[in-house]
């Protein structure tokens, strides 16, 4: 059995019932077009389908992990405690780009990893492994890029930090063996699902607040105007007589039901937050075109 091998925002673990409760009987493919931390997809374990993130740096680690999981694994296991002193004779030993004084080895390992956005030629299963390592170590759990799309978390503190999760890998490397995995707007699934096919929609959640933002986890966020294209993609599929479920923000519950869909309100704790204060139980819905005559039994 695979799980998630990255800690993700929106994690879909805690309401998996919710939305297993929701699959129809039978399906042919399963699209997942924003797979972000993979609960569902890990836990379902499709043997066809596509999966898609707009996050370039999250599609190439979920290839490698596919494709090349023992070169994944060794560069992880080369890797020192993230609060140990630079590696010397690696870039980034002294200073950053911007000349900032580098701290400690996982500044150094940072600084590493932006060389994507920052025009640098990179490899791609190294910097796969530095995103694990980073996800695993840095603050909370967080992945956020600022406007420049370079990775922005500080240090966490952890007293015995997993970055190399052999077996996590080794199982997910199994699971996406038979799976297209895609870097596209999510509206690609338009053209690929066909009647019978089931897509899981699980996009950056609409702010519950004026303040709050669940969107900043890349330098392209996802706004109002998505949401709206989103909405307007699970009509399109519902009509073309794809299976649908969607999870999202509970402040989009009156949205949803308005355009047709069955939706329902589960509570959720908020696994990753900046402020470790602010994990507080949240409102998300569910929403399906399947009828309940159709459902899984469960």
């Amino acid at each position: 059995m695979a799980t998630p091998i990255l800690k993700w925002a929106g994690g879909k673990r805690q309401i998996l019932d919710a939305i297993y409760d929701r699959f129809p009987r039978s399906y042919d493919r399963y699209h997942e077009p924003f797979l972000g931390g993979g609960a569902l997809f890990f836990d379902l374990a499709p043997e066809d389908g596509t999966v898609n993130d707009t996050n370039p740096r999250l599609v190439n680690f979920y290839r490698q992990v596919r494709d090349s999981p023992n070169r994944l694994v060794a560069h992880l296991e080369s890797f020192a405690d993230p609060e140990a002193d630079p590696t010397s004779d690696e870039p980034f030993a002294d200073v950053d780009r911007k000349g900032k004084p580098i701290e400690n080895y996982y500044y150094q390992k940072r600084a590493q990893f932006n060389r994507r956005p920052a025009g640098e030629a990179f490899d791609p299963v190294e910097e796969a492994a530095l995103l694990c390592y980073l996800n695993r170590t840095g603050y909370n759990g967080l992945y956020r890029e600022n406007r420049s799309g370079r990775f922005n978390v500080p240090i966490g503190r952890y007293a015995d930090p997993d970055w190399v999760r052999d077996d996590a890998i080794r199982a997910a490397s199994r699971v996406l063996a038979d799976v297209e995995v895609r870097n596209e707007d999510f509206e690609y699934v338009l053209d690929a699902a066909e009647p019978g096919d089931l897509v899981y929609f699980d996009p950056p959640y609409e702010p519950m607040s004026p303040t709050a933002s669940f969107t900043e986890y890349s330098a392209s966020g996802f706004g109002r105007d998505d949401q709206d294209r989103l909405l307007d993609a699970a009509a399109a599929l519902d009509d073309a007589g794809v299976d649908v479920i969607l999870s999202n923000s509970g402040v989009l519950a009156e949205r949803y039901e308005r355009r047709g869909f069955d939706v329902a309100l589960v509570g959720a704790a908020r696994a990753i937050n900046s402020d470790a204060d602010n994990r507080d139980e949240v409102d998300e819905l569910v929403a399906t075109n399947v009828p309940s005559e159709k459902r899984t039994e469960r």
